[in-house]
């Protein structure tokens, strides 16, 4: 089986890894084309992923000429390429390219993997198109499409306890004491093409955020954009792959960064997103488990500062989170898993030569989300 993944986000890089290392593991084929934002190249890099860049990071009104460009240069690589599967995550580009090509007479198939609602153009737009949208079940918003769930996040693709463990010498490295009380604050650029008219804190509000949790701890930043003077000496200087070994050992997490705080709840961190708009996942996250703890919508311009600080003066907050994530785990699945089983399943039924003998899992079982242990 031949499988192209196209990567928009560094996140992106992460869900896939996995994925990819496996698939190559069984003599299957696994290509990388890559968009260029912040450290995406840097992950790849450091995981030796091979990869070819199809554009940069535009903002404003040039994304819509970027995409033009990635998708044209997306076509000429499936063109020689000849992939059985299109994957990525948000998608604009493989729906696009997927059908392309196949009106050119590839016999390629598009699966699109995204949790974002907010999204609603882009979805409205390259839904349709796609062969398959693989969601989590905590996914709010209809879906014009073939439409699959599974009952996990993007987040337990690389950090469920069958991939990932913690290693407090990374955090160390870092200048951290992982037996000690800090803060990871993020902040994000609004870049994205959903984020489109979306503005986040006020630089008022980041102070006053640093301000209240550096009385009762270490803080550290990690931010998309660049930083004020006074903030500038916070940001974490660390390579792009020891992030969550910091989110692991953090006592808390607060910021903009709807995947962080995913990623903290999986890692049984308590999160504080602060965004204009929500997600399922972490809405589900906080209403379900405890482990987020959102400020979206309505709730954006409301208090959240003194709900920071209850969090932070909180003495059993991460106990409880750990306790949290127990369940949480118990009731999700790794999400690795269960894209092996899709592509097992769809190469199977569409490309019976490329089909992968360790998986012959049936589509049925996809529609159930099913969970199977690590492999």
């Amino acid at each position: 089986m031949k499988l192209l993944i196209d990567i928009l986000h560094p996140a992106h890089v992460h869900v896939f890894r996995n994925l990819a290392a496996e698939l190559n593991a069984r003599g299957h084929e696994v290509r990388f084309t890559l968009r260029e934002k912040e450290c995406a190249r840097e992950l790849l890099d450091a995981y030796g992923i091979p990869y070819e860049i199809l554009s940069r990071q535009r903002r404003g009104t040039a994304l819509a000429l970027e995409m033009a460009e990635r998708t044209i240069r997306l076509c000429q690589v499936v063109a020689r390429f000849r992939p059985h599967f299109l994957a990525g995550i948000m998608g604009p580009s493989i729906a696009v390219a997927g059908r392309l090509r196949r009106l050119a007479g590839d016999p390629v198939r598009t699966a699109i993997f995204y949790d974002t609602e907010m999204a609603t153009v882009t979805n409205w737009f390259a839904y349709p198109l796609a062969d398959y949208v693989c969601t989590p079940d905590c996914y709010h918003r209809p879906v014009r499409g073939h439409h699959l769930t599974y009952p996990g996040y993007h987040e337990l693709a690389y950090l469920h306890p069958g991939r990932f463990a913690a290693d407090p010498a990374v955090v160390r490295a870092a200048g951290l004491d992982p037996d000690q009380r800090y803060f990871v604050v993020r902040f994000v650029s609004y870049g994205a093409s959903h984020d489109i008219g979306t503005t986040g804190m006020t630089m008022a509000h980041k102070r006053a955020l640093v301000r209240l949790l550096a009385e009762r701890g270490r803080v550290v930043i990690s931010s998309e954009g660049p930083l004020p003077a006074d903030l500038e000496p916070l940001r974490l200087a660390i390579p792009a792959a020891a992030i969550h070994h910091i989110l692991a050992h953090a006592s808390l997490l607060v910021g903009e960064s709807a995947t962080m705080a995913s990623e903290c709840a999986v890692l049984g961190v308590p999160a504080v997103y602060i965004s204009p708009v929500g997600r399922g996942y972490t809405d589900e996250q906080e209403t379900r488990y405890g482990l987020v703890f959102n400020f979206t919508g309505g709730r954006f311009r409301g208090d959240w500062l003194s709900a920071v600080r209850g969090l932070a003066d909180d003495p059993d907050l991460r106990a409880r989170a750990q306790a949290a994530r127990t369940r949480l785990l118990e009731e999700k699945i790794d999400t690795t898993s269960w894209m092996l089983d899709f592509f097992a399943a769809e190469g199977a039924q569409h490309f019976p030569a490329a089909a992968d003998p360790q998986r012959p899992a049936p589509v049925s079982q996809m529609n159930r989300g099913e969970a199977r242990a690590p492999s």
